[in-house]
């Protein structure tokens, strides 16, 4: 049987995995990237209707792997966030700044698969295959040897894992996981709408849970466009789901107390579980764990897949780096540079949202009182709040070099 090597194996092909390999492939590592599903139908408007936000600095990654003109032709520009309690007219506020990047930038997820896919397919140091299926992973001493159930087998120095939350790479491994489910989900949709949003990403805080406003580009006829994340109560998930478009609007318009105008849905609703899990290790023998393998939260502050893309930034820096000095790329001693790059930006991550989720659920007056409170102290102390804009950027902490738009 034939073996067909490479620096390293990607298991998945989404965002993050297909990020890293064209990250590895502009450093000169190459790879081989397998996925299960059909990465094509994940294109498709009708298989996923969720857009992100890109943070400033995981848009410079994009742009220095040549997916600037994604964002350009497809993404809007997020210039302010206004942070509240319910429709309380007291927020926070924070403010890009004339001349300055945006705070970020908001792009359908299905616009950055094409763009990637695109990439990916063009780049000879990359091999894609999708759809297979893995049949046997085994990591040795000197290298791993991952076997398809066509019979096709593939060696590598170095295993990532980028198949998400329900990572069977990571289970196989035997890492242990936090995980536990909120008592709610999220509502994903998109409105169309008759006042223009300025830019302007609004995130409203209830106690049954989060309302997020976020500008997308314009509709082909020229009407302003937002995408709803709702975080409705579990309970009522099912009720939800079957809510037609113009009692779906109906809801939407109540909770942003009319401050869109007329609206109008334009795109299927769909309604997700949400869950927190984070491993308790990245790393095992020749396995690297990134993205929502690795880690999983609640999408409160729009930074799940920016910490996958900081993931992919930081393993991207020390992978290359190890490869340029003839290192072994799956040797404890690079891994544990990865490791210990990502583990405590997001640990900080993951317990911020957590609390923050936690602390608006709580229901009552006295609370709301002293969330208002705490709104306004930051607004008011330039410090804080400038730690708090720099995390929303993705720019705490070391910076890999393709999060300040730079090639490794």
């Amino acid at each position: 049987m034939q073996t067909h090597d490479a620096d390293v194996i990607i298991i998945g092909g989404g965002l993050v995995g297909a990020t890293l390999a064209l990250a590895l492939a502009k450093g000169d590592v190459t790879s081989i990237v397998v996925d299960a599903q059909d990465l094509d139908s994940t294109t498709l408007p009708a298989f996923d209707g969720r857009a992100s936000a890109i943070a400033s600095a995981s848009g410079r990654m994009l742009r220095a792997l040549g997916l600037g003109d994604i964002l350009d032709a497809h993404g809007c520009p997020i210039r302010e966030i206004r942070v509240t309690d319910g429709t309380h007219p007291q927020f926070l506020h924070f403010d890009a700044g004339e001349g300055n990047d945006p705070l970020g930038t908001m792009l359908e997820n299905r616009m950055l698969r094409i763009g990637l896919l695109r990439a990916v397919r063009a780049e000879p140091n990359v091999q894609l295959l999708a759809p297979v299926t893995v049949a046997g992973l085994e990591r040795g001493e000197h290298a791993a040897t991952l076997t398809l159930a066509d019979g096709r087998v593939f060696r590598s120095a170095l295993v990532v894992a980028c198949d998400g939350r329900r990572s069977a790479t990571r289970d196989a491994a035997g890492i242990p996981i936090a995980q536990w489910q909120y008592p709610h989900a999220a509502l994903i949709t998109m409105v169309a709408h008759s006042v223009p949003h300025g830019n302007v990403a609004c995130e409203l805080f209830y106690p049954e849970g989060p309302l997020a406003l976020l500008p997308m580009t314009d509709t082909d006829d020229g009407r302003p466009r937002t995408a709803i994340v709702w975080t409705v109560d579990g309970k009522h998930m099912a009720a939800v789901k079957k809510l037609g478009p113009k009692a779906l609007a109906a809801e939407i318009a109540a909770r942003c107390d009319g401050t869109m105008g007329e609206i109008e849905v334009i795109a299927p609703q769909t309604v997700w579980p949400l869950g927190f899990h984070h491993a308790a290790r990245y790393t095992d023998d020749r396995l690297l764990l990134l993205g929502d393998a690795a880690h999983g939260i609640h999408p409160i502050a729009g930074q799940g897949l920016n910490m996958g893309f900081r993931d992919v930034a930081a393993a991207a820096e020390v992978i290359t780096n190890a490869a340029r000095s003839g290192l072994d790329l799956g040797s404890p001693d690079v891994l544990a540079q990865v490791s210990a790059w990502r583990m405590f930006d997001n640990s900080l991550v993951c317990a911020v949202t957590d609390n923050l989720n936690r602390l608006f659920a709580i229901p009552g007056r006295v609370p709301s009182r002293v969330r208002r409170i705490g709104l306004s102290a930051v607004e008011r102390l330039p410090s804080l709040k400038r730690f708090f804009m720099n995390q929303a950027r993705g720019e705490t902490g070391k910076l890999p070099a393709l999060l300040k738009g730079e090639l490794v």
